[in-house]
């Protein structure tokens, strides 16, 4: 079986390097997702055969990622074989792009089934779109910045520093008492794992090596949003609070944060802002700036009748 444990930060270091040797583009390939979210998700990681491994237990049963690094895929995938027998399971990966599926499909014609996973699909925008907002699909949001700027012209955008931290954390918990007053509105699992996940976050910022920005008007902090680098080209924005019966707040700390990136990390092309959870809200407001591209997320089951373990 194999000898997984819970992120810690001092993994972080030999997770990193697996990490950018597979460049994917997906937030699961992040340090920071996995530290943050482990304990909603009971995620434990490895490492064998030269490959990062993850084994979490959420809303589709205990699985594993798709492994990332570099080697002999078919051994790697032979051990995760082996481990999932032994916990009593077949081996099931999440978290597989279509490239992925149509590789596996290759090496083993009939061998797993796939099923997709919408809800995880992940946001991916041009950086330029979200820090320019140009063009008409976008009219509306410049609308709304030019009324949050009309209501509010002493605002500005701010960098987020050990003593500002503080001011996000007690904001985090204005904008979370007020989610649990809003008519209709209940404390779910998906709530408290993000309240759960972002409280890391922010008690191990510098470490875990998070950058982000605020947005303040009239002396007080309104908005907040946190991100890393997740691969050669993409950057994961991990968490983004506003009030949201401020007009605009979202979109300007949307914009001003994606403009700080642009600047700081010129090699970027692509703002990734993770999936909506099949929360209808957060779906239409992520369509509503009309992602680039998605990142597909698909579960492959190995599948026992095809014959034999998955590897020769």
């Amino acid at each position: 079986m194999i000898d997984f444990h819970p992120p810690k930060l001092e993994d972080k270091p030999w997770v990193d390097a697996l990490l950018k040797q597979a460049d994917y583009r997906g937030c699961d390939y992040n340090f920071t997702t996995l530290f943050t979210w482990g304990q909603a998700y009971r995620m434990e990681i490895a490492q064998a055969e030269g490959f990062f491994l993850t084994r979490l237990c959420g809303r589709m049963g205990c699985s594993y990622l798709y492994p990332a690094g570099t080697g002999d895929l078919d051994r790697v995938l032979q051990v995760l074989e082996a481990d999932a027998l032994e916990r009593g399971a077949p081996l099931r990966l999440v978290c597989v792009t279509p490239g992925q599926m149509a590789d596996l499909e290759d090496r083993f014609p009939g061998g797993f089934t796939f099923t997709g996973d919408r809800d995880g699909y992940e946001y991916l925008y041009e950086i330029d779109r979200l820090a320019d907002l140009g063009g008409k699909k976008l009219h509306a949001k410049r609308n709304h910045i030019n009324r949050f700027m009309e209501r509010y012209p002493d605002w500005r955008f701010e960098e987020i520093t050990p003593e500002s931290l503080p001011e996000c954390l007690e904001m985090d918990k204005e904008w979370y008492r007020r989610s649990l007053q809003r008519e209709g509105e209940a404390e779910g699992p998906d709530l408290r794992a993000e309240v759960a996940a972002l409280r890391r976050a922010m008690e191990h910022y510098a470490a875990l090596g998070l950058e982000g920005g605020l947005l303040r008007a009239e002396g007080r902090v309104i908005a907040f949003t946190m991100g890393d680098k997740l691969c050669s080209d993409t950057y994961d924005v991990h968490f983004e609070k506003a009030y949201g019966e401020i007009q605009g707040a979202y979109a300007v700390i949307n914009r001003e944060f994606a403009r700080w990136v642009r600047a700081h990390h010129p090699e970027i092309r692509y703002l990734n802002r993770e999936d909506d959870m099949g929360v209808e809200g957060l779906r239409r407001a992520k369509e509503s700036y009309y992602p680039d591209q998605m990142v597909e997320k698909y579960a492959a089951v190995w599948t026992r009748s095809a014959g034999g373990g998955c590897c020769p």
